[in-house]
């Protein structure tokens, strides 16, 4: 597997190895050891699966507060995205700043997304199947979530969307900005 950094620290995209011949293709998605040997150390207890019918369905941003936080391993098995990440971390050098990945089933990328950050995506293409390992449950007292559009992140959703109005849930739609949230991470520093 190839690890690849983001302007983000800790954020990353990982690039699996793929076999394939005449049969089809074969790789491996995830080995305790190989992200250990990368630098990311997680304990994931979840796996979900989602699927969006239409292109221009946004999903997001969303997070668990502590102490439910979760950290991310994002994957398009079908179909194609761009995927967020955001730090929302107070006193984070890259406080509010955000980094994308497209993830496409043909490209076979994944998205590492630690705790501390808000997440979500667009849909580049119809019937989208989107796969992602958590390593906290879901807990419906910590599920929070921010606009996508929210002007002081300034996503640059827009030029994705190429002038179609996106897709969103009721929740998603009527989501507070981050400075209205209760979103409670505090950086740390580099650990």
């Amino acid at each position: 597997m190839k690890v690849i950094d983001t302007e983000i620290k800790d954020v990353k995209i990982i690039e699996p190895d793929c076999f394939g011949d005449h049969r089809g293709w074969f790789m491996e998605t995830y080995s305790t050891d190989k992200f250990k040997e990368m630098g990311i150390v997680n304990d994931f207890v979840q796996d979900n699966h989602s699927m969006s019918q239409k292109k221009g369905t946004l999903r997001g941003l969303h997070f668990q507060n502590n102490p439910c936080a979760q950290a991310k391993l994002v994957r398009c098995t079908k179909g194609k995205v761009i995927d967020v990440a955001v730090d929302i971390r107070k006193g984070s050098p890259t406080y509010k700043k955000w980094v994308s990945v497209e993830l496409s089933d043909e490209n076979k990328r994944m998205f590492y997304i630690p705790r501390g950050f808000a997440h979500g995506f667009l849909c580049l293409s119809d019937d989208v199947e989107f796969q992602y390992k958590v390593d906290n449950l879901y807990s419906k007292e910590c599920d929070r979530g921010i606009r996508y559009d929210d002007p002081s992140i300034n996503v640059d959703w827009g030029s994705l969307l190429n002038g179609i109005e996106p897709i969103l849930s009721e929740k998603d739609m009527n989501g507070p900005t981050l400075d209205e949230s209760d979103a409670n991470f505090v950086y740390e520093g580099d650990k």
